[in-house]
């Protein structure tokens, strides 16, 4: 870490995907403390905005416990059009949202915070366009049964098997996974954060 502001990077995720991201882009932070906030979408919240809102909201959570750290925060929305895909937390959602999203297109949208002390926070967003082949029957009970979409948005993980269903991608492929790379490089070295 550099910079006259702090001596620590937090990253407020619990998410290992998300520790792999950064290290890609040579940052280690010094504490991984996950802010534990109610991610339910409001009434008729549009998925960007419900992106953003968490993203800021987990931020300034952890940032509230370290006040002396930059802290880094993002969370990822899965959209079937104005729709919000929940993450999958038992078979049954996986299936659902698997079942949707045969053979169409959806949007993922992954937004970044950085909080950093004596300034305002920094926001970016990311936002790109997966296109799923059609779905078998068998195929969807075979990815259930392997159990990769346990806690995923949308039911799924863009970087284990169901890549191999993805026919379009437009955007960020470490923003489907959970932290756009491109984004959060600009974030922290807007910040001053020295980056590997």
């Amino acid at each position: 870490m550099s910079g006259p502001w702090a001596t620590r990077l937090v990253l407020a995720s619990a998410s290992p995907r998300r520790l792999d991201l950064l290290a890609r882009i040579g940052i280690a932070p010094d504490l991984v403390d996950p802010a534990d906030i109610d991610e339910t979408p409001a009434r008729a919240e549009a998925p960007i905005a419900h992106a953003r809102r968490l993203a800021a909201a987990k931020a300034a959570a952890a940032a509230a416990r370290h006040p002396d750290a930059a802290v880094l925060a993002a969370d990822t929305v899965v959209a079937a059009g104005t729709r919000i895909l929940p993450k999958a937390e038992d078979e049954a959602t996986a299936r659902a949202c698997l079942s949707l999203l045969s053979g169409r297109r959806h949007r993922v949208h992954t937004a970044v915070s950085l909080v950093v002390p004596g300034a305002a926070a920094r926001h970016r967003l990311s936002t790109s366009i997966v296109a799923f082949k059609a779905l078998t029957a068998r195929e969807i009970d075979a990815y259930v049964a392997a159990g990769e979409w346990r806690g995923k948005a949308g039911g799924y993980a863009i970087q284990g098997s169901a890549e191999g269903w993805v026919r379009f991608l437009s955007g960020s492929h470490s923003g489907v996974v959970g932290l756009p790379l491109f984004e959060t490089r600009a974030l922290l070295a807007s910040a001053g954060i020295a980056l590997g």
